[in-house]
Parts: structure tokens; sequence; C-alpha cells
């Protein structure tokens, strides 16, 4: 009977330091699951931030640049459409190193369930295709606009791209439409509204008839709408095609559709024949030939950097976030086109400028919101777990 009591007490003691060492086993890597999903988040932070970087100084200067191409005697539109996507060939070191890593990738973890989530190549053909046809005409309209209209009038109707994509996002993207979305929206159409109202009466730096300035106006909003649909596409397709968050599929998405768009772009330069006057316009830009052909390749180079930190944005947050980031260049661009191409800001259109900003800020306080409340939720699930594996 002694001999099978200290059995029992031995097989209990066991018993006893295995539960210890299996919960703190438990213990320890609850703990250290927050460090891993910390260090996560730090290199999501990191990421988003270039992305973000990339895309206000790109934009910006390219915007920018492409002003100032027509300002001192540039007037292809289709030149200035093919610089906006003929830089993809600068992105080769990058496309092939990240590709092969990628390849290097699938090699090791080629299962079935890799192959089933792998997309058709005639579907990612048909998608990068349809992009390029979206993301030339698009470009178009944009060269259009910024030809009819002054900098700062053309910079503040960019910003209904806000609102053209909180629409797009609500029905393509599944994007919660709350009431600080929806007071951005008023809020930007308002101010549009008042740039209508004042291009009857303002004194254009572009010295162009009202009928060109009006025919801008909806080119650029017609652009709006086109770049936001844009956005939300690229956002599904990542969602519900391509199923990969690598920067390989970034690089993918900015480099096969601007490839198409470029293509286009050739087709329509040589069709309308303004190939014929190119070297009259070069030799007629003001500040010689060696400045138009770097503000056209300056102009390429930043409309690639702009390029690869919007979709970055799309593929690690979301479209709206995206175009959100978009429009903080939109207080800056007026502003420089005050102090470099002298345009002239009246109170309505510094009302204008007041209403777009406030309804900027109101979107992003609403991300604030959203995240504030993900992260409860991501605080919350780790102590229900702990929880479990106590009483386990």
């Amino acid at each position: 009977m002694e001999i099978v009591q200290d059995l029992h007490s031995q097989t209990a003691t066991i018993t006893t330091e295995e539960i210890i060492v299996n919960n703190s086993h438990r213990n320890t890597t609850i703990t250290e699951q927050p460090q891993h999903q910390r260090f996560r988040d730090y290199r999501w932070w990191f990421r988003v931030s270039i992305y973000i970087i990339f895309l206000l100084i790109g934009q910006s200067a390219a915007t920018l640049l492409g002003r100032l191409y027509y300002d001192k005697g540039g007037n292809s539109k289709w030149m200035a459409t093919f610089v906006q996507s003929a830089g993809f060939p600068l992105l080769l070191p990058l496309f092939f190193n990240f590709t092969a890593h990628s390849k290097s990738n699938n090699i090791h973890t080629n299962d079935a369930s890799s192959r089933k989530t792998r997309p058709k190549f005639s579907t990612l053909i048909s998608l990068y295709i349809a992009f390029g046809l979206l993301l030339a005409g698009d470009n178009l309209m944009y060269s259009y606009g910024l030809l009819y209209l002054n900098l700062s009038t053309y910079s503040l109707l960019c910003a209904t791209q806000l609102a053209f994509n909180a629409l797009f996002s609500f029905f393509l993207n599944s994007q919660k439409f709350t009431a600080l979305i929806f007071n951005s929206i008023v809020l930007l159409t308002m101010s549009t509204s008042l740039l209508a109202i004042n291009s009857d009466s303002e004194e254009d730096s572009t010295n162009l008839p009202r009928d060109k300035r009006v025919l801008g106006f909806i080119f650029t909003l017609c652009a709006s709408a086109a770049f936001s649909l844009y956005l939300s596409l690229v956002q599904l397709s990542f969602d519900k095609v391509i199923k990969k968050e690598t920067f390989s599929a970034i690089l993918n998405m900015q480099f096969y559709p601007s490839f198409v768009a470029t293509c286009i772009c050739v087709v329509g330069l040589f069709a309308s024949g303004e190939w014929k006057s190119l070297d009259e316009e070069m030799k007629g830009y003001e500040n010689g030939k060696v400045s138009y052909i770097m503000t056209l390749f300056w102009t390429a180079v930043t409309w690639q950097i702009s390029s690869i930190g919007m979709i970055g944005l799309v593929l690690d947050v979301s479209s709206l976030f995206s175009n959100v980031i978009g429009t903080v260049v939109l207080p800056v661009v007026p502003i420089l086109s005050v102090i470099f191409f002298h345009d002239k800001i009246n109170g309505v259109k510094f009302i204008a400028l007041v209403l777009a900003i406030w309804g900027f800020l109101s979107y992003i306080y609403q991300h604030y919101l959203d995240d504030k409340k993900a992260k409860a939720n991501k605080t919350h699930l780790p102590e229900v777990s702990r929880g479990e594996v106590e009483i386990c």
C-alpha cells in the first residue's frame, strides 16, 4: 500500500510539474506573441511611412513639373500623358530582383494550396490590359485639366477623388460609410461647387477663354472619378484575384499597366499628329532643349515614385486611405503654385481650400477611430486566450 501511495504521489508530482511546465510554456508563448506582433506592427508602420513619403513627394513634384511643361512652351497633351506612365523601365532593377526572389520562395513553398490560389495567366493579362486602358484615359483627362486650369484650381478639384473613392469603396470594397466620411464627402462637394462658381468670374493665369476652363473643369472632375475607380478596382483585384501581399505584386501592378498605358500613348501621339510638332516644341521651349528633356524625364520619374507609394498604400491599408494621403498634397500645391507660377488665390478659392482641408481631416479622424477600435480588439483577444490557458 505504501508503495502504491508513493507511486501515486510521484505521478501526481510529475503531472503537476508537467502542467506547470506546460502552463509556463504557454505563458511564455503568450508573452512572446505580443512582441512578435509589435515587431510586425513596427515593420508595417515603417513600410506605410515609406509609401506615404513616396506618394507625397512624387505627386507634388510631378504636378508642379507638369504645370511647368505647359507654362514654358509645351503644348502636347499626348506627351504630357506619355510621361505619366513612361517611367516604368526605371522599375526594371527592382522588378527583376523581387521577381526572382518571389520565384525562389514559390519553389520552396510549391504546394497544392499555393497552386490553387495562384491566378490564371490569362486572367492577369486581361486585368493588366484593362487597368492600362483605364490609366491611359485617366492620364489624358488629367493632362487636359492641367492645360486648361491654373494649378491651384486643378489641385483643389483633384480633392474630389476622396469623395468619389468613398463611394466606390462602399460598393466595391465593403468600406463602412460613417457620418464622418459622409461629412467629408459633403465638404468636398461644397468645395468643388465653390470652384465651379468661381471659375466664371476668375481671371485665370493660363489666359485661356472661359469655354476652355469649363472643359478643363469637366476633364479634371471626370479624371478624379476615373482615378478613384482605378484605386478601388486595384484593391478589389488584390483581394479577389492576386491574393498576395508582396512588394513584387505591387511592382507587377505598376509595371504592366504602365507598359500598356505607354503603348496607348505612343499610338495616340502618332495618330493625333502631335509627334510632328515635338521638334519645334523643344526648340521653342523657354529654358532650352536640356531643360525640356529634363522636365519630361523628372516628371516621368516622380510619377513612378508616386504610383509605387499609391499602390503600396492600397495593398497595405486601403484604396480610400491611399486617396486620403494623396489629398494631403492639397494645401501644399496651391501654395507652391502661388510662389512659382504666380496663381491668384481669392476669397472664394481660399474658402474652398479650407472646406477641402476640413473634409480631409474629417476622414483622417474617422480612420483614427477605426484604428483605435481595432487595437482595442487586438489587446482584448490575448486576455481572453490567457484566461482559457490558465483554466486548462
